[in-house]
């Protein structure tokens, strides 16, 4: 069966390395990435596709007789792309546009948990200037400022005082981030530790698919803006079995019961950004595909065909199939990042290296680089995810550091304390 992957980024590479393992792939079958990147072409045919012309896409898929489509990136599936295809009879990984407002509206995943009991934080949704700050004084600080659309995972500000808050919301109605500002959801701000959970699900059937842990400011300590996502680990151990079972049973199955419910079932990977609190796990937001950097670190860990488990979830019959396993080693992700990420970063800064990096165990994922003749370039903001696995925290960031050292990139930063607080907990004994 021929594979088509839509996506350029580090999550992308990771599900391409990973495809291109997949049983279903033999006999001269190929594995398609649109548009990839130089990491990519080790394990994927690069093709040159405007994702946004789903006729041009799906003309593709017929010429190329493709079974799968998995789409990376959460801004084609909220555009309608994984519709289309289906329309087309083209089996698809990823929601349609309608359960991806998961993602794409934050309004509408706070309205859905407000209608299904999910546990969650406070929130008043406005959609101008004046209402926001209206309704910003039923707040109290710190406060979380979020634009409700898709803001590449930078829209949303942690205000520590009223004055921040003020500001932040004249920043999102002036335009900071375009169309995704538009409106603004205001949240009470959780106390707690995060942690991220994953299952894999057709509309009916769930199937979790582990757990992790993202550090998403660009500072050591997490301090500084919020970023795409700096380092992660998995799995989370403070998110443990019985937590996850409350996860399962108070958040992801009352929003797939209630997305089917509505005449829109999701299908896909429901990734939930969770808030562990005294009161027990509260859903911060959705995304409606893998994160990026935490997929790097579950396909480290499956130990099952990645591509036979997305093709049943877009055929709906996950039912039929055992749970993926996962080892039980750690895995564990440095980003490293190009000089200025997040606001301003450094384009074009010359790298090597990788090949010592991955002589040392570790698996290095393209996220933002391109080829400039021979010499590898950064290409955008965060550039590397340099992956590798130990018996703990400790033993797999230790490991990964190990390969950053081993990279010449000299216009490029990372954190070195990726996996602090579990480190910590792991020094107690």
């Amino acid at each position: 069966m021929n594979i088509l992957l839509i996506g350029s980024g580090g999550r992308e590479h990771a599900l391409a390395w990973k495809l291109a393992q997949s049983r279903l792939l033999q006999n001269g079958d190929r594995l398609f990435a649109a548009p990839g990147n130089p990491g990519m072409a080790d394990c994927a045919a690069l093709v040159t596709l405007d994702v946004a012309d789903h006729a041009q896409v799906m003309r593709f898929c017929e010429e190329r007789e493709i079974g799968l489509v998995v789409v990376g990136p959460e801004a084609p599936l909220v555009a309608g792309l994984a519709d289309d295809l289906r329309g087309g009879g083209v089996a698809v990984f990823g929601p349609s546009a309608a359960a991806a407002q998961l993602e794409g509206s934050k309004a509408f995943t706070k309205a859905l948990c407000d209608e299904m009991d999910i546990p969650t934080a406070a929130y008043a949704k406005a959609e101008s200037l004046d209402d926001a700050l209206a309704a910003l004084d039923g707040f109290s600080v710190p406060v979380v400022i979020k634009a409700d659309g898709l803001a590449a995972g930078k829209g949303v500000i942690i205000a520590e005082s009223a004055d921040e808050a003020r500001e932040a919301l004249e920043d999102i109605f002036g335009g900071r981030f375009g169309s995704a500002g538009a409106s603004v959801v205001i949240e009470e701000f959780l106390t707690g530790e995060e942690a991220s959970f994953f299952a894999l699900t057709d509309g009916s059937t769930i199937v979790p698919f582990g757990s992790a842990q993202d550090h998403k400011r660009v500072g050591e300590g997490d301090s500084g803006p919020n970023t795409g996502g700096m380092g992660a680990y998995s799995p989370a151990p403070v998110l443990t079995g019985l937590l996850e079972g409350e996860v399962i049973e108070k958040i992801i199955a009352p929003t797939v019961s209630g997305m089917a419910a509505r005449g829109t079932p999701y299908c896909g990977v429901l990734y939930a950004g969770l808030m562990l609190t005294k009161e027990g796990p509260k859903l911060i937001e959705y995304n409606c595909r893998f994160g990026d950097p935490e997929c790097q670190v579950l396909m480290m860990r499956l130990e099952d065909d990645l591509g036979e488990l997305l093709l049943a979830a877009a055929e709906y019959r996950l039912a039929a199939l055992r749970p993926p396993r996962l080892s039980h080693q750690t895995a564990l992700t440095v980003v490293m990042a190009a000089s200025g990420y997040p606001d301003t970063p450094e384009k074009g800064g010359a790298i090597s290296g990788l090949d010592a990096a991955e002589a040392t165990g570790a698996k290095v994922f393209h996220a933002g680089t391109k080829l400039d003749g021979e010499t590898l370039v950064a290409s955008g903001g965060r550039v590397l995810n340099v992956t590798a696995s130990g018996a703990n925290v400790t033993q797999a960031q230790a490991a990964a550091y190990r390969a950053v050292d081993a990279i010449d990139f000299p216009t490029g930063f990372c954190r070195r304390d990726i996996g602090w607080r579990e480190i910590a907990r792991e020094a107690k004994g």
